[in-house]
């Protein structure tokens, strides 16, 4: 069930990851991390569609070993051709409503900044929602403006019965709060990546999503 997989969802790519991207990923997972997001995009990220493919299928062999789910951020063709778990799309790539029948039962994955768009993602097929910015961010160029909690309980409140993850800068300090929000989880960047010890990060997010 896709909504207990959303417990700590760690998104990277190698742009994200100063100690490599698969080291990284590899602590993260025995940290507690429950759902991988390969999202190869920004400054210094690979250029080269093969590059990301051969990076791709490695990380992907890596959750598999660990059995979490490997989701690709917005690229639905690799996603398809290397036979990920799933798709993340934003607001502004390709709309769910024209995937589901493309990806055939896989996992999919929506960014919603309200409760229009959620209602909208789950009409449209999504299997979970990715809130937020909760917090201000700097691990996405084009982040809007952080809503705080009160994004995840205007979904939660109007009813919407959706597997949701709080996304924008979420530490292990402030996770408890976007789950007691309403979140099924709380999804990171750079808290894992950028840690001095991806593990232990991973290991003190999980302990504060543990309600």
């Amino acid at each position: 069930m896709i909504k207990n997989a959303l417990s700590l969802y760690f998104i990277a790519g190698t742009q994200d990851c100063p100690k490599g991207i698969e080291e990284t990923l590899k602590e993260a997972i025995e940290g507690g991390v429950t759902i991988f997001q390969f999202r190869e995009k920004g400054k210094g990220s690979l250029q080269s569609a093969e590059a990301r493919e051969k990076l791709a299928v490695r990380l992907q062999s890596i959750c598999r070993t660990a059995g979490i789910p490997f989701i690709v951020n917005d690229d639905v063709e690799l996603a398809l051709t290397i036979g990920a778990d799933g798709v993340h799309v934003g607001q502004n790539d390709a709309k769910a409503s024209e995937l589901t029948t493309l990806l055939k039962g896989k996992i999919l994955g929506v960014s919603v900044h309200s409760a229009e768009e959620a209602e909208r993602a789950l009409a449209d097929g999504a299997d979970y929602v990715g809130v937020g910015p909760v917090y201000p961010t700097s691990s996405k160029e084009d982040a809007k403006e952080a809503k705080g909690t009160a994004i995840v309980e205007e979904i939660r409140n109007a009813g919407i019965d959706v597997p949701m993850v709080g996304i924008g800068g979420i530490t292990a300090e402030n996770a408890r709060a976007v789950r007691r929000a309403g979140a099924d989880g709380v999804s990171v960047i750079s808290s894992i990546s950028k840690a001095e010890s991806p593990l232990l990060a991973a290991r003190e997010l999980k302990r504060a999503v543990l309600l």
